[in-house]
């Protein structure tokens, strides 16, 4: 029975070994293993089209014989579609040991999972914290430019906050103005000014009453760069703001006390009112009755909260007070210690529906110098929190007496020692009034 494909015979075959002849022909020491098509497979004068519906054969290998069963070569079970090679020669469809269609799912390798997660989390923290760095950075308004201080003490340890709460209305409303008892003077003025010293001996925040009584020295323009020689003429500390600005307040304090200013910070009404309102309120121990028409401040005796408007009513609150302008100060320090506080809780800063508003708030209304950071008024708010913690100490200026218009005069001797003891980072052992 011929076994070759139509249209081949046993003479055509050609006469090479190795082609599954099966004559008698001597073959070499070794039996070459050939392939076998099918019958479609394409020949001398077979076109190429593959049989059986389109699916070609597989080819099957022999070893040398023609494909007789008898002959048992490597045909037998070859040409079905499984994998040649496969475990026990099965396909992947057999029961084989790996995890094939019917086999089980492999375990979730949780390993890789907690890794990914834990990538993703930390990445959104990392770019919503440079993110948030930089919309903060750039809602500062740096425009105080402490270099224009002229013969300016040399800098100490540690780093000096000059602090001004100043009576601008940039901002309010006519009814705003109304109802925060603001008035509508023009331009502005300082209203509270503060020295705080950070350094490894703790916080010290200073008070400086704004009728405090100093010499204005000699002066270069803010605005004009024109030089004014000083004359020795003595006014009211919040004259020299009201004269220029704050570059001559901070050269007017340098030049009164010998410290040297590191940083100044300002802030206005409307901005003290919005930030007080955006924590929430600050919770206060109101230390007696406070009615002050020309404030607005109507509180009762004790603890409670305040709002931004019952806020500021209390800080700018002085006629009622029996201590007029020290007592103002005292309770100054003690509410912005407060709302420090408050700013850097827990509940604030773990809160981005709070804390996106408080430093929006904040930033917007603050003014600053060119060359304040975000870390320097960090820095500053957490020493105000440690003032009012009881790591810190909070005083006024030393006071002598008062001049004949009435102005306070600072007792030089106990000035010249609290300066040196914040220019040497020491404790403070000076008491103020």
């Amino acid at each position: 029975m011929n076994e070759w494909p139509e249209g081949w015979s046993g003479d055509n075959r050609g006469g090479g070994y190795g082609r599954g002849s099966a004559s008698a022909r001597p073959e070499s020491a070794r039996v070459m293993r050939q392939v076998r098509r099918g019958p479609g497979a394409p020949g001398p004068g077979r076109p190429a089209a593959p049989p059986y519906g389109g699916v070609p054969q597989q080819p099957s290998y022999v070893d040398g014989h023609d494909g007789h069963e008898g002959h048992g070569g490597y045909d037998s079970g070859y040409n079905t579609g499984q994998v040649y090679g496969s475990p026990g020669g099965r396909g992947p469809a057999g029961p084989g040991p790996g995890p094939g269609p019917g086999g089980p799912r492999p375990a979730p390798d949780w390993r890789r999972r907690i890794k990914v997660t834990a990538i993703t989390l930390v990445t959104v923290l990392l770019v919503t914290t440079v993110g948030t760095y930089f919309w903060a950075d750039s809602k500062l308004n740096r425009e105080v430019d402490l270099s224009k201080v002229i013969d300016r003490p040399e800098a100490g340890k540690g780093t000096n906050y000059l602090i001004v709460g100043s009576d601008s209305r940039e901002g309010l409303t006519d009814q705003q103005k109304k109802d925060l008892r603001t008035g509508s003077a023009e331009g502005k003025r300082t209203d509270s000014m503060m020295i705080l010293h950070t350094g490894d001996n703790g916080a010290t925040l200073i008070s400086l009453p704004r009728d405090s009584n100093v010499e204005i020295p000699t002066f270069v323009g803010s605005d004009s760069g024109k030089t004014y020689q000083g004359t020795g003429r003595q006014v009211k500390l919040n004259a020299a703001y009201a004269e220029d600005g704050p570059e001559l307040l901070v050269r007017t304090v340098e030049f009164n006390t010998g410290l040297r200013i590191d940083h100044y910070v300002e802030i206005g009404f409307a901005g003290f009112a919005n930030i007080v309102d955006a924590v929430g309120g600050v919770e206060m121990d109101i230390p007696q009755d406070i009615k002050d028409t020309k404030s607005g401040a109507d509180l009762k005796k004790g603890r409670q909260t305040l709002d931004g408007q019952e806020a500021l009513a209390f800080v700018r609150t002085r006629y009622a007070l029996a201590g007029s302008d020290l007592d103002r100060t005292k309770n100054q320090q003690k509410f912005l210690s407060a709302l420090a506080s408050q700013v850097a809780t827990p509940s604030t800063v773990l809160n981005p529906f709070r804390l996106y508003p408080t430093m929006g708030a904040g930033l917007d209304s603050l003014i600053v110098d060119k060359d304040m950071g975000l870390f320097d008024l960090a820095d500053m708010f957490w020493a105000m929190k440690g003032v009012s913690g009881g790591d810190g100490t909070s005083m006024n200026m030393p006071i002598s007496g008062s001049t004949g218009n009435g102005n306070l005069q600072w007792d030089t001797a106990k000035v010249k020692q609290l300066v040196s003891q914040l220019k040497n980072d020491e404790k403070v052992t000076v008491s103020g009034n």
